[in-house]
């Protein structure tokens, strides 16, 4: 989800209950998203660290309370809200106490469900497990939910009578809830009409959301995973279009044994291992030339940026 829903959302649940501490909460729903800033560039200059990124170890339910406190704690110092409040003309003074502490967090986890509904995920129980988990129902940032998050803070932020700035929130929340039951209930019925189409070379089916609602990402896959068949499914029009058909690994010259001891070779490489967690396939071509191998790894989905990187193994 996009940072502005992210503050919104605890926001406006704590305005709902009378909170006086709402902003609290809000900032706890956007302090994850600060990784970005402070962390992504550990995982750069290291890819070792993968879990480094945008969406890593933030985005876990331990470390999640760690990024709200802290977070919290800076902009509850004199220093740092006053100077805010002086650029944006409002103020946004918080206090450092257990109450406050706990809606940060309370705004954390909000953060965590909502970005379990996206695409990707994220790392919910890390370190325990590094396993990213997601309910792939909205696309990590849906433009309509955003433009309207847009529009409903600018309304807060302005001196409008009290009753419309209710009334945009509530829209805001109503907008936001039916469009993750219509897409929840889409999703059923691409999946419920794709399963018809499985069989025993293809027996496995995984559905990922577009920004249209009613388009989804389809992929199925053989028992091996080494063949796969990526579609459009619309459920409008109760229609399979874009129908792709991938094999890995692909080997061009070279021996089959070969070229798979040079693929064990680049799966333990970091930059490997970085590709894999930020995308949802990881394909592989193998070329040999010149006493090396080239090894590339791609995702289907197009899912992270830059969509393949390629190593040298040499033989």
């Amino acid at each position: 989800m996009d940072l502005i829903t992210h503050f919104l959302v605890p926001y406006i649940i704590l305005a709902a209950v009378g909170s006086k501490n709402k902003l609290a909460g809000a900032f706890g729903g956007i302090s994850l998203d600060f990784d970005t800033i402070f962390v992504t560039w550990i995982g750069l200059l290291s890819p070792q660290l993968f879990i480094f990124a945008h969406r890593g170890i933030t985005h876990s339910f331990i470390f999640a309370l760690v990024t709200s406190t802290l977070f919290l704690y800076v902009l509850s110092r004199k220093q740092i809200n006053g100077f805010i409040s002086s650029i944006i003309r409002r103020n946004i003074s918080v206090e450092f106490t257990k109450t406050t502490i706990a809606l940060a967090y309370f705004g954390a986890v909000i953060h965590l469900f909502l970005d379990f509904l996206t695409t990707k995920g994220i790392p919910l129980f890390y370190p325990l497990s590094i396993t990213r988990y997601a309910a792939e129902i909205y696309p990590a940032v849906d433009i309509i939910i955003t433009v309207l998050a847009v529009i409903t803070l600018l309304i807060i932020y302005l001196k409008v009578n009290q009753k419309y700035k209710r009334a945009a929130m509530a829209v805001f929340m109503i907008v936001l809830v039916s469009f993750g039951c219509v897409m929840a209930y889409e999703k059923s019925n691409a999946i419920s009409a794709e399963t018809l189409t499985l069989n025993s070379s293809y027996n496995h089916l995984s559905t990922y959301p577009t920004q249209d609602m009613f388009i989804w990402d389809v992929v199925k896959s053989n028992s091996q995973n080494s063949s796969y068949i990526v579609s459009k499914y619309n459920t409008l029009q109760n229609q399979e279009s874009n129908i792709m058909i991938y094999n890995t690994p692909s080997i061009e010259n070279g021996s089959y044994t070969s070229a798979q001891n040079a693929i064990n070779t680049a799966n333990d490489l970091p930059v490997v291992e970085r590709f894999k967690w930020n995308s949802y396939y990881a394909l592989i071509n193998a070329t040999y030339s010149s006493g090396e191998w080239k090894i590339t790894y791609y995702d289907i989905l197009n899912s992270w940026t830059g969509n393949n990187i390629t190593v040298t193994v040499p033989t």
